[in-house]
């Protein structure tokens, strides 16, 4: 496992082993890379790559506007720096919607690609719920730790004390000017890709109970994305990658080796 930061600024981790192509993990908004401990422990076996996206952990954000090409860019960056030809693309909740992005304008980069907790069509009641939660943190300039409560189930939370802390840590330590600019790009988001540039196998996946990433719209991205297959993982909500890692890992890994 091997450390550090591009000459572009992107904070990665890179477990590189011969003979295989990477997997790539890109994280949330007011998240970073060490949300994929469980991915990145149950794959120590494959290549994996893991880092902060513009703005977050040890990223530095320079822009003064960003939009979703700027994420794209980055990741093409980090793997020409690292002479990664070819990638599995595995994106959670902002981080599935840079996936989207990216497969549509590097596609011959993609193995394959995977969504995990990714939104399409908001309803007017859901965009009205996600402009609160933003005008809320614009006004406090803090991030509410009501989030866990959407992210996971109560009963997890209760038993897992340690992950509670841990990803309160990772919250509380933003750069609030950075955050913002960030989750507006995942409010205001509008679905606008070109889907038809998607030709990657994709794998789509959500938690039973996410109410933000709905089962319902990964239906829509199913039937939208013409090389997907679909996948709800049992009592899982937005962070299903930690709660229900097994599961999801297992799913992964199934689809991974299918798709070399």
């Amino acid at each position: 496992m091997t450390f550090g930061t591009t000459s572009s600024g992107t904070f990665y981790f890179f477990n590189k082993k011969e003979q295989s192509i990477p997997i790539v993990f890109i994280h949330g908004v007011g998240l970073t890379h060490e949300i994929w401990q469980p991915q990145l422990d149950f794959f120590k076996e494959y290549s994996t790559l893991s880092y902060d996206i513009l703005g977050h952990g040890k990223t530095r954000l320079e822009k003064k506007e960003i939009s979703f090409d700027d994420f794209s860019d980055q990741l093409i960056k980090l793997i020409d720096e690292l002479k990664i030809e070819k990638i599995h693309l595995v994106g959670f909740s902002i981080g599935s919607l840079i996936a989207r992005n990216f497969a549509t304008k590097f596609n011959n980069r993609l193995q394959s690609l995977i969504l995990l907790g990714s939104i399409y069509k908001r309803s007017e009641e859901q965009q009205r719920i996600v402009n609160e939660r933003f005008n809320q943190a614009k006004k406090e300039l803090k991030l509410s730790k009501q989030a866990l409560t959407r992210w996971f189930t109560d009963e997890y939370l209760e038993n897992n004390p340690n992950t509670y802390e841990k990803i309160v840590s990772i919250l509380s330590a933003n750069n609030m000017e950075n955050f913002l600019k960030v989750y507006e790009l995942f409010v205001v988001h509008k679905n606008d890709e070109d889907f038809e540039k998607i030709k990657a196998k994709t794998l789509i996946m959500t938690g039973e109970f996410d109410v933000g990433s709905t089962v319902k719209m990964s239906e829509e991205l199913n039937k939208i994305i013409k090389d997907s297959r679909m996948k709800i993982i049992n009592n899982g909500k937005h962070l299903c990658g930690i709660e229900c890692a097994d599961d999801v890992n297992l799913t992964i890994k199934d689809f991974i080796e299918k798709n070399e």
